[in-house]
């Protein structure tokens, strides 16, 4: 049976909220030079999707303008050049965008084997938040074993990864989250301590745990009113590293302790990033974490999948804060 012409996708036809998630139907990609053209099985639901249904995340200049950062599925076909991919092979790939589709293009560098034993939800279930904490926690504030590591948001897909990454790698985590229920999800999964915001102050129990010193490295994707405590949590030489601002991107700081602890602030947005540095995290992907994957010491949490068409009711979720772990759309 040879490629179809058109496919189902879900557009953004204005900004908006959830409902502005519109399915519609769109020709099949061809790819270029480097290119592969997936058949998508299932397609990651993250943060910056919304972001951009919002109108707060623009699209990158030639980059497909519907939403989705991350699929699986089969190499349907490839452009001129491509080396490693055939037709047929099982991949996971993180995507320029154009996830929200029955098939999506991206950069070969991008693509990456399905783990052993993964189905493509479970596999859609990795690039995006894999390729996010391993840049910044591991390639640009370079947690070591033996460090601590906080992780804000430890029940969402990108904290539930860092927590098993870091405990993978022989460190010691402490996370915050805003329930009983996500607080053992999250100790479940390795951490050292979870706190729950809602109850405890998490400066607090980051002294208390770390016995006074404080953390190595910040991961934080809340901003706003949690700078400051982030800045007095962490330890000398300690570095701290945005990915978002949920909470906002201001704060009125002191910040005094970024000179006495000679602090490190750091940050960067993933998809922006040119091919070449995407190309770098999937190989140190591939050699360091996909073998973790691969013997079940890793994997990610899977909270609930929805029918592509569905996608709306996903955004809901997603926005509503409700899960643990990560949300999946299925084309199938």
């Amino acid at each position: 049976m040879g490629m179809p012409k058109t496919m189902q996708v879900v557009e953004i036809n204005e900004f908006g909220g959830p409902d502005v998630l519109t399915p519609g139907e769109r020709p099949v990609p061809t790819p270029g030079p480097g290119e592969v053209l997936i058949k998508v099985e299932a397609a990651g639901v993250n943060r910056p999707d919304v972001m951009q249904r919002t109108g707060n995340y623009p699209v990158p200049p030639g980059a497909s303008d519907l939403p989705g950062l991350e699929v699986a599925g089969t190499v349907a076909a490839v452009g001129e050049g491509v080396m490693r991919w055939r037709e047929g092979d099982a991949v996971c790939a993180l995507t320029p965008g154009g996830g929200y589709a029955g098939y999506c293009l991206t950069p070969q560098e991008q693509c990456l084997p399905v783990p052993q034993g993964y189905d493509m939800v479970k596999a859609a279930c990795l690039p995006e938040t894999f390729f996010t904490v391993y840049l910044n926690v591991f390639m640009r504030a370079s947690l070591t074993a033996g460090e601590w590591l906080l992780v804000h948001g430890g029940s969402s897909g990108i904290g539930t990864t860092a927590i098993q990454l870091a405990k993978a790698f022989g460190c010691k985590v402490i996370t915050t989250a805003g329930s009983a229920e996500k607080v053992e999800a999250c100790t479940k999964l390795g951490a050292d301590r979870a706190v729950n915001y809602r109850e405890q102050d998490w400066v607090a129990e980051v002294q208390d745990a770390t016995g006074g010193k404080g953390v190595d490295v910040v991961l934080d994707m809340v901003g706003g009113p949690y700078i400051q405590g982030n800045i007095d949590s962490l330890a000398m030489d300690g570095r701290y590293s945005f990915i978002a601002f949920l909470k906002g991107p201001t704060a009125e700081l002191t910040v005094t302790k970024v000179l006495l602890k000679r602090l490190t602030i750091t940050g960067s947005t993933l998809r922006p990033q040119p091919v070449s540095k995407k190309a770098e995290i999937a190989h140190n992907l591939e050699n360091h974490v996909w073998p973790l994957l691969d013997s079940g010491k890793v994997a990610p949490v899977l909270y609930k999948t929805f029918p592509l068409a569905e996608a709306a009711a996903a955004h809901r979720l997603m926005e509503s804060s409700e899960h643990i772990g990560k949300i999946i759309l299925t084309t199938g």
